[in-house]
């Protein structure tokens, strides 16, 4: 039997790539219900594979007992494109359909915290004219208080 690839979703986190990975299905039932890999091999192997401009790095094989679990892929470079690969074995199968390629570019830390710098600016602006705009209405330059004299018109 060859185990089909399992499922994987990516998501960008500041300099790292949050990995769901969620086991293959079996085809084996047991009493008429399928069977998952994890009621019949009780552990599995998985590895990733990451590709970026730099080639191609293979993550040390891991161990899980979980149907769904997360992998966090930290100290990558930030607003760097990453692809990665899955491939999940069993002590007493090797053969197996690695996941296809999954692209995404990681967030840097700068991203993160651009949206509110760009309101604190805004509303410091806004509070900078909102004061220059009441110091010359108290200064009689917009909206005088009196009129003045037709002489001086």
């Amino acid at each position: 039997a060859i185990l089909g690839p399992p499922e994987v979703n990516i998501t960008s986190c500041p300099n790292c790539l949050n990995v769901t990975i969620k086991l293959p299905a079996s085809h084996f039932r047991h009493e008429g219900k399928l069977q998952s890999l994890i009621e019949i091999y009780e552990e599995l192997d998985y590895g990733i594979t990451l590709k970026s401009q730099d080639g191609e790095h293979k993550r040390p094989r891991q161990r899980t007992t979980a149907e769904v679990f997360s992998v966090v892929i930290e100290e990558l470079y930030p607003s760097r494109n990453y692809c990665l690969s899955v491939g999940v074995t069993a002590s007493l199968n090797k053969n197996s359909v690695p996941s296809p390629w999954k692209c995404v570019t990681a967030d840097s830390e700068a991203q993160q915290g651009y949206h509110e710098v760009a309101v604190a600016g805004a509303v410091c602006v806004s509070l900078i004219i909102a004061a220059v705009l009441k110091c010359v209405h108290a200064a009689g330059f917009i909206f005088p208080k009196f009129s003045l004299p037709q002489t001086l018109v």
